[in-house]
């Protein structure tokens, strides 16, 4: 299945023009699924930027990204990705640093650089020298730890939100409202031990409950023929309630076709036009 991700073009000979751009700096180069990815010494990474967009070409820092490898001795590693529009090329570089030892600010070659080192102070706790503004960005002022730290404890901390009854930004421990979240992962065929809504169903009712009755074992009968004690036969049209007509008039009155049926009733004369014998006569 191909990778989702877009295509990075390939560029030949990029690692051999970074290791003559930067001199010294160059520790190692990695080009895995077309993407490039160079080491640099730590004190030098503003002198590796700058020389990547004054003479390779790579105009934008897109992002800074921080990893935590708690083994190591130096566990963080700072990542800088970097675009070069007029290649249409990739590329990455990367620093190693710990807890006590800053990163240099890469401010002023790329100013987007202040938000991002921001971003990775806040989450990981890495410090950069020369940054002119750094604080916190995403949690609030009080918060203590580095959230993406990998031993960074799930429980144990405040958490911060604005209370309506006090009217002000309260602190409380960190809780899970969720409902339903003690999950079972050991032996999910056997079921959760816990019951959930509408568990009560699966299981019978006792004696007493609103229908004790047992359910019908078996399938239940359908359509049973019922043999009757005489056939029902008709021998003659007056059995059957249809009858004959009353007389040869009334035969050829059903006989007519519809239309003249419908023309013989509007033109039914009335019975005011009806001639009338005289008194008189006998």
């Amino acid at each position: 299945m191909p990778s989702p991700a877009p295509l990075v073009p390939a560029r030949e000979g990029i690692i051999d023009a970074v290791g003559d751009a930067i001199g010294d700096a160059f520790l190692s180069a990695k080009d895995e699924v077309g993407e490039v990815s160079i080491d640099v010494r730590r004190e030098s990474v503003a002198d590796v930027l700058c020389a990547l967009r004054d003479k390779l070409d790579y105009q934008q820092l897109m992002e800074i990204a921080g990893v935590d490898y708690p083994e190591r001795a130096e566990r963080f590693e700072v990542v800088y990705h970097l675009l070069s529009i007029t290649r249409n090329h990739r590329l990455r570089i990367r620093i190693s640093t710990d807890e006590d030892s800053p990163v240099p600010t890469v401010t002023t070659i790329y100013p987007v650089a202040g938000w991002l080192e921001r971003e990775v102070f806040d989450m990981y706790g890495v410090a950069f020298a020369g940054n002119p503004d750094l604080r916190r960005i995403l949690t609030d002022y009080g918060f203590e730890g580095y959230p993406q730290r990998k031993d960074f404890p799930l429980t144990g901390h405040v958490e911060l939100r604005y209370s309506e009854a006090d009217k002000r930004v309260v602190y409380e421990p960190v809780s899970l409202p969720q409902d339903f979240r003690n999950f079972d992962f050991l032996m999910p065929w056997e079921g959760p031990e816990y019951r959930l809504p509408g568990d009560e169903k699966a299981t019978g009712e006792g004696p007493g409950a609103p229908t004790p009755a047992p359910a019908p074992t078996g399938p239940a009968p359908s359509n049973v023929a019922t043999p009757a004690k005489t056939p029902k036969t008709t021998e003659t049209p007056a059995q059957t309630g249809g009858g004959t007509p009353a007389n040869a008039e009334a035969k050829r009155e059903a006989r007519k076709p519809a239309q003249a049926k419908a023309l013989g009733e509007v033109i039914k004369p009335s019975r005011s036009k009806r001639t009338r014998k005289p008194t008189g006569e006998a």
